[in-house]
């Protein structure tokens, strides 16, 4: 194995080099020359400097190509009862997406970001020019059995490797993984749970909205197929093998790579959070590639962030999926860019550094708070 690959089970990835941090202590440099108070405008100033580290540049420069892709696939688990919808919906959706018809293609058409989805497990036929990258019909029962064969697993995980090549070799500077597929809050909950060592009940979200009866169903089987995950808990190509599904598997290669080609990424929810996860494993430090777009009312989700020491852009209670919450975020991180790379500084607006709003600790006067002496 090369000294510039990291390994793990069967599957290669090159090192992870960290975004440039000259660019963004550059970044933090220039925030602090600019017509504000130091720190004004909070996380816009953490999300600038993020973009200049990733792009290696001070100022960045907007984001030209966004680009969501869309990893649908169904699961076998969902033929349980652990979704308010039934498995057909995902092959729906799939042509939705196609259509332009679904939450992602309006939101990202406002945000100014291009919508793929591509079918990696679809229990169904769908189009030929999404199915090129299929592995196999839906995923299995990971309450009872593997979700993949070992070598479906690897397919998957190269499948989303040769995605994000396709899409990066495109001239995509900014990626969002969505994710479509009914029941897939379950396989993702059983990643998110093994790898945090979390119980089910404190996981266990509504999903696709479902009552109470169906959260019992859906508690029963992520507790059984924590069962059959746990031993492989420090094994990330064995921990999709037993309890992901293609769809997952190959978000979490494409998450991967598109670090190792040093392109950053908006996280979207749940079911992509426990992909990205597994990614920071095959690839260790993809992290730093990564911001959070919000975070949703799953539990698991919470935990995951937390985890990875990311923190939402945006908490709007969202639960959908196929990639909607990043996309939401996306003009934040293009306005935070902005703001860097457009706003005068004190020396071009002609604007005075003096006195106690902006100017440095040398410029406030001193005060006396001792006690006055008695005698006097």
């Amino acid at each position: 194995m090369s000294t510039e690959e990291t390994s793990t089970g069967s599957v290669h990835f090159a090192v992870v080099t960290p975004p440039d941090r000259d660019a963004r202590t550059q970044a933090d440099a220039r925030q602090r020359n600019l017509t504000k108070p130091a720190g004004s405008l909070g996380r816009l100033e953490e999300l600038a400097a993020w973009a200049a580290a990733c792009q290696g540049e001070c100022p960045p420069h907007a984001f030209a190509r966004p680009r969501v892709v869309v990893f649908a696939g169904d699961h076998g688990i969902a033929r349980n009862g652990v979704s308010a919808y039934p498995p057909e919906v995902t092959a729906q959706m799939v042509a939705n997406f196609l259509a332009g018809g679904a939450a992602v293609n309006v939101l990202a058409e406002v945000a100014g970001a291009s919508v793929r989805v591509v079918d990696i497990a679809v229990d169904g036929d769908t189009d030929p020019s999404v199915s090129q990258h299929k592995v196999r019909k839906s995923s299995g029962s990971i309450d009872r059995e593997d979700a993949l064969t070992e070598e479906e697993t690897l397919r998957a995980v190269a499948a989303g490797r040769a995605i994000a090549d396709e899409e990066i070799d495109s001239g995509a500077d900014l990626l969002i993984a969505g994710d479509m597929g009914i029941g897939n809050t379950t396989p993702a909950t059983v990643l998110i749970a093994s790898l945090t060592d979390s119980e089910p009940v404190v996981v266990v979200g509504r999903g696709t909205g479902i009552d109470d009866a169906g959260w019992i169903r859906k508690t029963a089987a992520i507790r059984d197929a924590l069962r059959r995950s746990r031993p492989h808990a420090r094994d990330a190509v064995a921990l999709l093998r037993t309890s992901a599904g293609a769809d997952i598997a190959a978000m979490a290669g494409f998450l991967a790579q598109a670090a190792s080609r040093r392109t950053p990424v908006i996280l979207d929810g749940v079911v992509v959070t426990a992909a990205a996860m597994v990614a920071d494993e095959l690839a260790f430090g993809a992290r730093e590639w990564w911001v959070a777009g919000h975070r949703s009312t799953e539990p698991a989700h919470s935990i995951a962030l937390t985890r990875m020491g990311l923190e939402p852009i945006v908490e709007f209670d969202m639960r959908l999926g196929e990639g909607s919450g990043a996309v939401t975020a996306l003009p934040i991180l293009q306005g935070a860019v902005a703001i860097l790379g457009k706003m005068a500084t004190f020396g071009e607006a002609g604007v005075s550094t003096q006195g106690s709003a902006v100017g440095t600790e040398s410029d406030v006067p001193s005060l006396d708070l001792t006690e006055p002496d008695p005698a006097h």
